[in-house]
């Protein structure tokens, strides 16, 4: 994130860690002028205007609210936090003191997200029917990593699954129901999870996630006259194919972009506190997908703390 800020002008003016060493590291890294020892000192910084929290997903709430507290911006990483309601929480305070909260969901600001909506908004594919998308990685496996740890968020749906529920929800808008099948690991978090959407006039997502096999990584939209085959990686810049339903090519859209391409939210952010409406992912679509991966929780059987708050 801070190199693609930097790549695109952006200025960093400061960094946060709760220990001072990392902090100075990192600054000395990126060429930060200011590096705090805590991430109560980084808030109360009167250069600092938007707080990017990335933290454990453990952390989100309580680090966004400690930044909107004291009158920052925050953009949050993904997934946004732990449950629902703490989500809604965090909407909540940013509302109640005047300041933007964002979930970081890079994915829905990057070029090929843009092109893709507009297709979707053109009609070329007909009535879009279902999605298809999976986010598979070989991640570590040791039980004392955050992944493997319940009490960080562990597992593979707040890291990986979060992407193909968000691309599902992008296209397709939020669903009446989800079904969900999971196996978990020797610590209590989801391994694997497959999910389906359901939505009311018969569409469907069908979506997959795992943490410790690496799988192909596109996704999929297929609609009544012609579809769209999203190549690797399909939630970091890439390229996709538009076909009809005779399988004839109508276009090819080729990402050439500097960087990892996490500028783009940035720029988002920015839109928004110039008081902008919401282009992509508005905050209450981010508290309604953080229910979804609450159900999908609730059926596969992973807990976290939060969820007895």
């Amino acid at each position: 994130m801070t190199s693609d800020l930097l790549l695109a002008g952006h200025d960093v003016t400061a960094v946060g860690s709760r220990r001072p060493e990392a902090a100075e590291a990192f600054a000395a890294e990126f060429g930060i002028a200011r590096a705090h020892g805590s991430y109560e000192q980084l808030v109360a910084d009167p250069e600092v205007d938007v707080i990017y929290v990335a933290t454990p997903h453990s952390h989100h709430a309580a680090n966004a609210l400690l930044a909107i507290a004291a009158g920052k911006h925050v953009l949050v990483e993904k997934a946004f936090t732990l449950t629902q309601a703490e989500a809604r929480h965090v909407a909540e305070a940013a509302e109640a003191a005047g300041v933007v909260a964002m979930e970081a969901m890079w994915t829905r600001f990057l070029p090929h997200m843009v092109r893709l909506r507009q297709i979707l908004a053109s009609g070329l594919l007909g009535e879009v029917r279902t999605v298809l998308a999976d986010h598979t990685q070989a991640l570590p496996t040791n039980p004392e990593h955050r992944l493997q740890n319940p009490e960080l968020g562990g597992g593979a749906l707040l890291d990986l699954g979060i992407y193909p529920v968000s691309f599902a929800v992008d296209v397709l808008g939020v669903p009446q129901g989800v079904r969900a099948h999971a196996a978990l690991t020797a610590t209590g978090v989801d391994r694997q999870t497959a999910m389906i959407l359901d939505y009311a006039d018969g569409r469907q997502a069908v979506l997959h996630t795992a943490l410790d096999t690496a799988g192909p990584n596109r996704a999929a939209v297929i609609g009544t006259l012609g579809s769209i085959e999203i190549d690797r990686t399909f939630y970091a810049p890439t390229s996709f194919t538009v076909r009809d339903r005779s399988w004839v090519e109508l276009e090819r859209f080729e990402s050439a972009i500097d960087g990892r391409g996490m500028h783009y939210q940035a720029a988002e952010m920015e839109r928004r506190i110039q008081g902008h409406e919401p282009a992509s992912l508005p905050l209450d679509e981010t508290v309604a997908i953080m229910g979804l991966l609450d159900e999908v929780r609730r059926q596969v059987g992973v807990r976290y703390a939060a969820d007895d708050a």
